[in-house]
Parts: C-alpha cells; structure tokens; sequence
C-alpha cells in the first residue's frame, strides 16, 4: 500500500475505531504492591532471624550471609510460584540507560525425567548474561565477553505481568568479569555511600550524635506523548527515532494554552487508569497526572522514593508505559523532543537527602538562618553545581534532548542555581560575614472571605532554571524524558559528597580555633559563596544578558550540544571527584565517555539514513506525481485557450529540487569516513549532519504546505497531535 493511502486508511480507522474497555479499578488497599516481594511479604515468610538479617540489609546496607540469600531465595521463589509464575529473570541497566533481562525457568528435569523446581540462593545472588554485546568503552577486549549480575536486596524483586506470562524480575547490578561497573545501578550505589559518609562527618562535627544512614530520595516528573497507533505505523521516523524528521507546524498548536491542565481526553484517561492500576500492583507511587502544554501531551508525577529504588522504577514506569499504550491503540513517545516547534518532553528529577533521624537535611523548616545543618547542605549544593556544572550537563546530554535544552521551553545549557529570595537574601548576609533572615511571613488574601487565606511559599518558582530548590529539595530540570535518571542522581550525590567532604575539612579547622558553631558555619560558607556563589542566579535563564553575563562575568560554561559536553568526562576536575569520592574509577570514566559518545554519533547517523530514506521514497514521489498531475492540468488548459498559473508548479519543482541536493549532499557525508577522535566525529554530526537535515526538513515542511492533501504520504502534525 502507498503511502498516502496508509496514511488516509489510519485516519478512516481513527475515526471509526471503537472504544478500549477496561474493567473498573480495584481499591489501592487490594492492588498495592501486591506483585512485589517487599518487607511486609518477606516478615510473612521469613523466620525472624532472617528477616531481621534482609531487614538490616536493606535499611542500613550491612551484609547478609549465605544462609539468609538461601532462605530469601526459597521464599521469593514459592511466593512467585503461588501466583503462577514459571520464570525469573535478573534486571539490569547498561550504560545505554535501557533494561536488559535474562529470563530463566525454575524448573528442571531429574535424572528419571520428572520436574522440580530449583531456585537456590546462589541463582539469586549471581547470574552471568553474555556482555559481549553490551557496550563497555574499553573496559575489556572482544574475546574477553563474561559479565555477571548480582543482586541488589535494597531495591525489591517483583512479578511483571504481561500478555505473554508473569516473570519475576530480580533487579541487579551488572559488572566485568574483572568488577568493572558496566552498568549504572554500580555508580548510584557507591554515590550514595560516598554521599552518606561526607554527610555524617558533617552532621557529627555539628554535634549530632545518633545519625542514621543518609540516603538520597527522587521523585521524577515524566513528559510523553501519546500517538495513535494507525499514524505511527505510517511513520517511519517515529517508530525508529521517536521522533518526526518531517512535518510542518499545525494551524493549532499550543499557542491558546487550552491543553494545559485541561480536562483529560476519555481514551487517554482510560489508558492512564491502566497505566497507574498496574504501577500500583508494583508498589510504584504514581501521585499526579494532568495535561502538559502540547497537544496530546501529558506528564504522571511519583511520590518521593529512595534514590536507587526511584531509579529502578523510572525504568520499570517507562517500560509500562509503552507496553500499555499497546493495547489502547497508543504509541507512547518517550523522546524529548517528537514534534518541531511544539513543547518538547523533560524529566524533572526532585532530589533531596536525608535519614530517620536528622529528617530532610534540604528541608529549611519555618527559620532556615536558624538551620545551620540545612544551611551547610544547601551550600554544598552550590559549590557543586558551580564546581561541576559541566558534569551535570552530561548528565542531561542526549541527542534528543539537544533539541529542547535552551530552546526557551526548557533551562539553558548553562548551569545556575535558583534559591528564591529568601534564601538567596540569607546567603548573600553571609557572604558580608552576617546571617540574617529579614524575610517576613507572607499571607495569601484575595478579599474573598469565601476564600480561605493561607501562607504563601518562601520563593517563587523560576522554570528558566537548570537546578531550582523548591522548597525543600532541588530540582534538576534539564533531564531528558527518555533518560535514565541514575545518571543525574549519580552526577549530584558525587558532588554533593565532594562538596561535603570540603565543608567537613573546613568546619574542623573551624571548630579546632574554638569558634562556636553558628561561628564556625558562617566563616565556612561565606568562603564558599566568595567562591562559588556565582553559580547563584535567580533571573530569566532565558534571556540574551543572561547569556552573556553567564559566560563573560561569572565564568560559567555554555555547553549547547552533547558534543560540546561529553569532553567534560576528560577533565581533570571531573576525574578527580569520581576517584576521591570512590564512585568512579579512572577506566570505569573513560569506558562512559566512550559509550556516550557512540550512542551520540549512531542516533544521529541513524535519523540521517532514515531522513534520506523517506525523502527518496515517499516525499520525492508524492512532489513528482503533483508536479505531473499539475502539468497535465497546465495542457489541458492551454488547449482550452485557457491561461494556467504556474507558480504553484514552480514552486513544488524548486522546493523539491532544494530537497533533493541537499539529500545527495547528505549522502556524501554519511559516506565520509575519516572523522579523527570521537570528538571529532560528535562534532561532524551536531554541525555537519544536523545542519543539512536542516537544509532537507525545510525543504520537504515547505512542500507539505503545498502538495495536494491526497498525494502527501506522511500523517500531518494536525492528525497526529488531535487524539480521537
């Protein structure tokens, strides 16, 4: 079937196509958590001595020994088996920022043929994939191809259930057979520990004496859009990249700011009810949800959870996110940024650290002058955004997400932090040697006395900024929607241990002269906002001067593409806060930049090939079949001594002759082989490459707006964007 007649049958199916119906929901009380082995069902099954082991483990992070993995794995197994499932399969995440799985049965067959099943703790502990095909940087050499899993008890097994069977999923860490991390749970773990350790010399040197282990928290804000499925099928570049590499801007996009929290379309509703009944059965706390700016865009929000399980669950949430949009008829769109020239799609990841006994160390409480744990904190946060504000720009750098970062939808490439008034006006008091809280309570009163008065927030919000504190955490606002936020979290624990170990060195030095504590962290942190509060910066992100003064005064780096940040994994600054905190080391640094850099130069090279493909063979026929219907009408007129206007005819053969030089001069570059380093080649792809994909978009988004409607082979912005 042609193209424009796929695309017209996926309008007539659209159109005509009935309704998904789901069961109605059942209560949270029945469904939550149910498929996952957590505390509750291991204190269930479990004696008391084990569980009291598993218990420790995970709260703490002290060891377990053998005979509690038996037990745990035995337990683990029957509680699967009960609820029918057969398999097992140990989850873990490369460095690409996806979930692998290895599934294997519980059964085996006895010497006399008959089955039994097997699930020994040493299955639970270790399992080995083959890692030759996973990407290691370096990290070993083509023949050299074992990995192993192991798992991690802190972050729970659950049953995923889909239409093909039940499996339980053991989440895992993934390694060289030399202990090289080859994956992203390794990193976050160690960057807690690292991030623990700085932390409670801190607090301890604060006179605190009972302190619980520190842990981050995340809870990740996640943007999608929804496709019909009939469109995605007739759309090559969505289904391969995720995102459209043709398509003009709609007559209606966002620009009446109706969609935003506007009532929630039926279908997708119904797909959201789905969605958030089978997060709840995995004990993942979906909390909010709502409309975003665009058209058939909208974004599901998780309540707080600690760091490497919220990590594990961003995983799990986008995964059932795509599988479910299946069944309704969907494709769900993870990409951030699908649609040129409509709002692309982040991952706001609220991060904040604390324990059971000290609480939130972010959170300012009702005198934050007077909360010199939160004060030394929050400091921390920004010497380490100043410090490494290259690397957290890594950490949001995609290909994908090189399209919204700075595009004035999303925060700049240059990394400040936004503190609010009142608390940027209590640092700027300790720059001057003083620490004052001049701010006053202010209350909400509209002179409705129907309406209820209240206090209003300390600050206001600032969306222009990278890494924004809201109240009582930050968020990094310049994650992509398709990213993994392990990266992030490991980026800011990192940091923020380094910044703490620097406090902790300093607040000693301090406190040894016979400074009193309130003395002793006023003199600490006006050093540090004499050398670090220009990371501070609590304006438009967007605007010019910003730029500008960013870069000239303040000296902060303006990384726009991930080619101009990857490099910052090579700098000697970034390699000595992985190696000092223990999170990283020297090859296991190299191996991400080399991974990173390659994901990079194969997505764009893959939408070149891609774009050229659908140029050649959908756009250039659909140009050619007008311009031949155009011409024949131009004979007949004539021949009826009838004048024909031929601007139309001029116009399509000079658009489609643009379009197809720069297709050639896209094919000649992609034939180029001699790139130099990787630096090099990232660089021929963001400058090269993007820029004549330019050149051949504008083109064919011209001739869209020409071409007959019949002829053109491509579901429009204005059918895709409308859900039905």
């Amino acid at each position: 079937m042609s193209g424009n007649y796929a695309r017209l049958e996926a309008v007539q199916q659209i159109t005509n196509g009935k309704k998904y119906q789901t069961s109605k929901p059942k209560s949270l009380k029945k469904i939550w958590a149910c498929d996952v082995f957590n505390l509750a069902k291991m204190e269930e099954a479990l004696a008391k001595k084990t569980f009291k082991a598993i218990k420790k483990c995970i709260k703490t992070g002290d060891a377990i020994d053998a005979e509690t993995a038996e037990a745990v794995a035995a337990a683990m197994k029957e509680w699967a088996m009960s609820k029918g499932v057969k398999f097992f399969s140990h989850v873990f995440y490369p460095m690409t920022g996806v979930t692998a799985e290895k599934h294997d049965g519980f059964i085996i067959a006895d010497s006399d043929g008959n089955m039994v099943t097997e699930f020994p703790g040493s299955l639970l502990i270790k399992g080995e994939p083959d890692g030759s095909s996973f990407p290691n940087g370096g990290l070993r050499v083509t023949n050299s191809a074992r990995g192993y899993t192991a798992w991690d008890p802190t972050s729970p097994a659950y049953i995923m259930q889909t239409d093909n069977g039940s499996t339980l999923c053991i989440p895992t860490t993934f390694m060289s057979w030399k202990g090289h991390a080859l994956d992203k749970k390794i990193p976050l773990l160690r960057s807690n520990a690292a991030m623990n350790k700085a932390g409670t010399k801190v607090l301890s040197l604060m006179g605190e004496t009972e302190i619980a282990p520190l842990n981050s928290s995340c809870g990740a804000e996640q943007e999608y859009f929804l496709v019909d499925a009939n469109f995605a099928a007739a759309r090559p570049d969505l289904l391969i990249t995720g995102r459209t590499l043709f398509g003009k801007s709609p007559a209606k996009g966002q620009e009446f700011d109706d969609h935003y929290f506007g009532a929630i379309p039926e279908r997708v509703q119904v797909y959201m009810q789905d969605v958030e009944d089978q997060l709840y059965r995995l004990g993942i706390p979906a909390k909010t949800h709502h409309n975003e700016v665009a058209p058939a865009q909208f974004e599901i929000a998780p309540y707080f959870e600690a760091a490497n399980v919220a990590a594990d669950h961003q995983q799990l949430l986008m995964t059932i996110f795509k599988l479910t949009a299946k069944r309704h008829g969907f494709v769900c769109l993870l990409h951030e940024k699908p649609f040129a020239g409509i709002n692309g799609s982040g991952k706001h990841v609220n991060w904040s650290v604390g324990n059971s006994t000290q609480g939130n160390l972010l959170d300012p409480g009702s005198t934050p002058a007077e909360n010199l744990n939160f004060l030394l904190f929050c400091g921390a946060v920004i010497r380490g955004v100043h410090l490494h504000g290259p690397l957290l720009r890594v950490a949001a750098a995609s290909a994908g997400n090189d399209h919204r970062l700075g595009a004035n939808e999303a925060p700049p490439a240059i990394f400040s932090v936004y503190l609010g008034a009142q608390l940027e006006g209590i640092y700027d008091s300790i720059k001057e040697g003083n620490l004052d809280d001049a701010s006053e309570v202010s209350i909400m009163d509209l002179g409705l006395s129907q309406i209820p008065t209240f206090v209003k927030d300390s600050g206001d919000r600032n969306r222009t900024s990278p890494f924004a504190f809201t109240g009582n955490r930050f968020e990094f606002r310049a994650v992509g929607s398709e990213q993994s936020v392990a990266g992030p979290l490991i980026t800011m624990n990192t940091m923020l241990a380094d910044s703490l170990n620097w406090i902790a060195a300093k607040l000693e030095t301090e406190l040894a002269s016979g400074s009193d504590k309130t003395t002793a962290v006023v003199a600490v942190l006006k050093d540090l906002m004499a050398n670090h509060g220009q990371a501070v910066f609590g304006g438009d992100g967007y605007s010019a001067e910003w730029h500008k003064e960013a870069v000239e005064e303040r000296g902060l780096a303006n990384l726009p593409t991930t080619a101009d940040a990857l490099p910052a994994l090579k700098s000697d600054i970034v390699k000595e806060l992985f190696a000092s905190t223990g999170v990283l080391t020297a090859e296991e640094l190299a191996s991400r930049f080399e991974v990173y850099a390659e994901v990079y130069i194969l997505k764009i090279e893959t939408e070149a090939k891609i774009m050229i493909d659908m140029a050649k063979t959908m756009i250039y026929p659909a140009a050619t079949r007008y311009m031949s219907d155009l011409a024949a009408t131009a004979a007949g007129m004539r021949e009826l001594g009838v004048d024909f206007d031929s601007t139309i005819l001029n116009a399509v053969a000079d658009l489609t002759n643009d379009m197809t030089t720069a297709v050639s001069q896209l094919g000649d570059l992609l034939a180029e082989e001699n790139h130099g380093s990787e630096e090099d080649h990232m660089q021929f792809c963001a400058t090269k490459l993007l820029s004549t994909m330019d050149a051949i978009r504008t083109a064919a988004d011209a001739l869209e707006v020409e071409i007959a409607d019949d002829l053109w082979p491509l579901p429009s912005y204005h059918e895709m964007l409308n859900i039905k």
